[in-house]
């Protein structure tokens, strides 16, 4: 049924499969398996489109019923025993394991953002260190860390900061890795008129990066994915002005969530980080997404030291 519901929704192969993060002959043979099953046809599929049969349109509303009475269920089982399921991206305060009053499970499954939200949505997570990109009813959204973004740049000349302007941001063609930051980077070049640059190779993060800076010479925004790979000579990081690009990491859990352990990990999230002095703004003018659901918290933050 979700995959049935993840084709209906996306009309088109490809794209669910992303979504369901399985193959997409696999995907393929799983809804030919579900027609077979129910003994009609609920796609018409073409080499252009995919469309909903009248049967398929009939058993979508009960499909999505279906898929959110299991996950309805799976959180009261959950919420009768077992740890809390924390993913995460990237970034994790190291003492949060160690801090919280919660039973707390780190996933080491690590994923984007948007797999990770969506994974808290379907109930296979019970909560997420991610960026939720826009409002949404269903979510519980904590500011943990308003992260200010830098550029990479080739070392000549005085050091200083660079106007967004004059910055490249990489969008890369694989969207099941990529989407979330796809979304970001395409929305700051768009209001600050920084220059898009297609990639299809990976090279958002690591060594890859590192070498498309070297050939483009001209500053490239760093995404929040923390590199494991050092700097190469040559390189170095420069802050970005006019405005300063924020990522904000949050604690996203189901708004509907109120178990005791899961009400004690926001609490606890939320203050550990601002102990640690992670709840602060970089001065003005800094950008978010204009849909990002903590533009307006953000604002409300005291600036960082020496901003």
């Amino acid at each position: 049924m979700r995959y049935f519901v993840a084709v209906a929704e996306e009309l088109h192969f490809g794209r669910a499969a992303e979504r369901l993060r399985i193959a997409g002959p696999s995907l393929s043979q799983q809804i030919k398996a579900l027609e077979r099953s129910v003994g009609v046809d609920l796609f018409v599929r073409d080499r252009r489109h995919v469309r909903l049969t009248s049967a398929g349109r009939t058993l979508l509303p009960d499909a999505r019923e279906i898929l959110a009475l299991a996950g309805a269920a799976r959180r009261r089982l959950a919420s009768a025993s077992g740890p809390v399921r924390l993913g995460y991206v990237s970034w994790l305060p190291g003492e949060l394991s160690a801090t919280v009053r919660t039973d707390l499970r780190i996933d080491e499954w690590v994923m984007p953002s948007h797999i990770q939200v969506e994974r808290v949505l379907e109930g296979t997570l019970d909560a997420a260190i991610a960026w939720a990109p826009r409002p949404d009813d269903r979510l519980d959204v904590r500011l943990l860390w308003p992260e200010p973004l830098h550029a990479v740049a080739v070392a000549r000349g005085r050091a200083g900061a660079v106007r967004a302007t004059d910055v490249r941001v990489l969008v890369d063609a694989d969207l099941t890795s990529w989407d979330a930051w796809n979304r970001y980077a395409e929305a700051f070049a768009h209001d600050t008129g920084a220059t898009v640059v297609h990639v299809d190779d990976g090279g958002i993060a690591g060594p890859g990066f590192h070498e498309r800076c070297l050939r483009l010479g001209t500053p490239v925004l760093e995404s929040p994915k923390r590199h494991q790979a050092r700097l190469p000579a040559g390189l170095r990081t420069v802050a970005v002005r006019d405005p300063t690009p924020v990522w904000c990491w949050s604690l996203v859990t189901r708004a509907d969530d109120d178990r005791p352990a899961v009400s004690d990990l926001r609490a606890d999230a939320a203050s550990l980080t601002r102990v640690a002095g992670l709840h602060v703004r970089p001065a003005e003018p800094w950008w978010t997404p204009p849909e990002d659901p903590l533009h307006e918290e953000l604002r409300s933050l005291p600036l960082a030291d020496g901003a």
